[in-house]
């Protein structure tokens, strides 16, 4: 006979528990055990028991309350209940003797806890430690309760705030001082400027670890956005793409100032990614000179960049860290080759990860890099796709590269032999020179896989594959 686990017990008993009387099952909780609060939440959420939830929130013995892991539908009948047992807490001087809640967690998480309580898996360490009820002091002062913390996801995506957003945001607002509004990963979309800070203003900035804004923003708006970057200090991540810039040459200076100084206030930042930060053309020293601790990742894509932008970035102090450089569609065609190869010689210590992709490389700067490359011992990724190399480059290229024991994703150009004189792609071309390339991989004798790609499509900008072929040397 199959002895039922400790948490399908527990289900049960908060089924029978509802089912006799709600009134019975609030009156029981002062006396109920610990474990099982969740599996009773479970039934009166998915039952919509608005007075046992409400109960539960206020003697929840638990630090967390998952509720987001909850929501994929949301119920507003369910969500008020939970608010107002929120409002009885908050209410009061002290907090209940049961009572543990500190923080309600909106984002989509904490599925592992309500499942291991419900018995639809097993209890393991990871999961019911960190969610384990703290443990009574009897001889504890009552002191006064602490500020709620309400952790949230939010991605700014539309014109108006949908419906639970916003009623929770003025929920929040009506609480000031008692709520603290958190939000570890932010995305903006498309909301307009004064709708995002006016959403930010409830939101304790300081809790960010992430940020992405892809926005149709002007330099003015990004300006204007510039004093809330600066009080998210914890920024670990901060991508930004399509900012716009139309303005007078002046005028453009003071805004690009204003955004770059923020810089200095984000002392945890390692990934940066800037995508089309045409602003920044000839003012990239700007910013760099604001990064004062080391990056993990940086990228810079899609933009031009002066020879002095990239002078500046080689002398940079935050990148003698780097794990990944991605500089994809930034020209370097007019540029010193000695500058690239003075910025790979300071990366190559710990650079893993290196996309050069439609940068109109020529041979003569590939040459020129390959020493500092061949350098490169981390290095796990190379792109070098959208570029222009003749197949004896490749092959020194493929020379170059072969010592580098961590390298496993290659993928470089069509050498230029596989173009006519007019520019026309022939894949018949390309397989006659794979089958060299083969004959070099095996003769170099380490097992390696490339990728070889014709160019991007002349009739969009984004980066079109008309031919793969993978050269193996088992």
């Amino acid at each position: 006979m199959r002895v039922q686990s400790p948490p399908r017990l527990w289900n049960l008993a908060a089924v029978s528990l509802l089912r006799d009387n709600e009134a019975s099952a609030i009156a029981a909780l002062e006396y109920l055990p610990a474990e099982l609060f969740p599996p009773l939440f479970l039934e009166a959420f998915n039952g919509r028991h608005s007075e046992t939830l409400k109960a539960l929130v206020q003697a929840w013995p638990f630090v967390r309350l998952p509720l987001g892991g909850l929501m994929h539908m949301p119920q507003e009948e369910t969500f008020q209940a939970v608010l107002d047992g929120l409002d009885v807490l908050l209410a009061q001087k002290a907090p209940p003797r049961r009572c543990k809640l500190q923080v309600l967690d909106l984002r989509n998480t904490g599925q592992d806890f309500w499942n291991t309580w419900s018995g639809a898996r097993a209890p393991d360490a990871s999961s019911s430690s960190s969610m384990a009820p703290v443990a009574e002091d009897s001889s504890r002062t009552e002191l006064p309760l602490p500020a709620l913390k309400v952790f949230i996801g939010l991605s700014l995506d539309e014109r108006k705030l949908d419906e639970f957003l916003s009623y929770l945001m003025g929920w929040v607002e009506k609480r000031e001082g008692s709520i603290h509004l958190c939000c570890k990963m932010l995305s903006i979309l498309s909301e307009p400027i004064m709708n995002v800070m006016d959403v930010l203003r409830k939101v304790q900035l300081g809790c960010i670890q992430e940020l992405h804004v892809d926005c149709n923003w002007t330099l003015p708006t990004l300006a204007s956005f510039a004093p809330l970057l600066g009080q998210m200090t914890n920024v670990r991540i901060f991508f930004l793409s399509r900012v716009h810039v139309y303005i007078p040459t002046r005028q453009e200076q003071q805004y690009v100032v204003q955004f770059t100084s923020q810089f200095l206030r984000l002392h945890h930042l390692r990934d940066l990614y800037m995508e089309s930060p045409s602003f920044l053309e000839g003012r990239l020293d700007q910013m760099l000179r604001c990064l004062k601790n080391p990056l993990d990742n940086l990228s810079i894509t899609s933009c031009q960049l002066t020879e002095s932008d990239l002078a500046h970035l080689s002398q940079c102090p935050s990148i003698r860290q780097l794990k990944g450089l991605d500089l994809h569609g930034v020209t370097l065609t007019n540029f010193s080759p000695e500058l690239l190869q003075v910025l790979l010689e300071k990366v190559a210590a710990t650079l893993q990860e290196l996309d050069l992709d439609q940068c109109r490389i020529m041979d003569s700067h590939l040459e020129a890099i390959l020493p500092a490359l061949s350098r490169c011992s981390q290095l796990k990724s190379l792109s070098l796709c959208g570029n222009f190399f003749s197949m004896a480059t490749m092959e020194k290229l493929l020379r170059h590269t072969a010592g580098l024991p961590s390298l496993s994703q290659e993928l470089y150009p069509a050498p230029r032999e596989s173009y006519s004189p007019q520019g026309t792609f022939h894949p018949t071309r390309l397989a006659s020179l794979g089958a060299d390339l083969f004959e070099i991989l095996r003769g170099l004798g380490r097992p390696r896989t490339i990728q070889l790609s014709s160019s991007s499509c002349p009739h969009c900008s984004n980066r079109t594959f008309y031919h793969t072929e993978s050269v193996i040397y088992p």
